[in-house]
């Protein structure tokens, strides 16, 4: 039985449709930026000598390419162990370069040591991104260590320089006791003492 033209489209729209929805896209592409931390993760900021480590991120699209002209901001705590960004205070907004990246300059601790965290946002066509990372503001350990090195040092040699002194303060005492007159060596008497005994008188010469 030959088919006419209307019933071999009836016959065909199921596969059709099957065949559309099986190419058509799964749903619009994402247009949301992403931020990737570059540097200044887990850095150790050093509060005596007010260095600390630039916060550095990326910001990129949903499949890697880098996002030139997103206003990126860095914010740290209000309270606690934190910072800040020079005369920008507590929060710095840079523009990211060719290659996505933004730098925070300028980050210098504050005097309160333990970790704290730095919250980066960006926006990029109308989709917001947030990223934190971490640092640590510390005293160096080093230059404690080496003060006491040095105080066990000289007491250690003022106990040496105090046992040489003693020693050499005996040495002079014993000199001076087997020098001195009237002193007796081996149990006989030296000259200018009195041997007692009776005494021998003799005839006039």
């Amino acid at each position: 039985m030959q088919c006419g033209p209307s019933l071999r489209l009836l016959l065909l729209l199921p596969w059709i449709s099957m065949a559309q929805q099986q190419t058509a896209p799964a749903g619009p592409p994402q247009s949301g930026a992403a931020i990737q931390i570059v540097e200044g993760d887990g850095a150790i900021n050093s509060i005596r000598l007010h260095r600390a480590h630039d916060p550095v991120v990326r910001v990129v699209t949903p499949d890697g390419k880098p996002v030139a002209g997103a206003a990126t901001t860095f914010l740290l705590p209000a309270t606690g162990p934190s910072g800040s960004f020079g005369d920008s205070g507590l929060s710095l907004t840079v523009t990211t370069d060719a290659r996505g990246i933004a730098a925070a300059r300028g980050l210098r601790p504050n005097g309160v040591a333990g970790q704290f965290r730095i919250r980066v946002t960006t926006s990029w066509r109308g989709s917001p991104a947030v990223a934190t990372l971490s640092q640590t503001n510390a005293e160096p350990v080093a230059h404690a260590s080496h003060t006491k090195t040095i105080v066990i040092l000289v007491v250690v040699a003022g106990a040496v320089a105090g046992g040489a002194a003693a020693a050499m303060g005996h040495s002079g005492s014993s000199s001076s006791a087997s020098s001195s007159p009237g002193a007796t060596v081996g149990g006989t008497a030296a000259a200018g003492t009195i041997v007692s005994g009776t005494p021998s008188i003799g005839p006039p010469h």
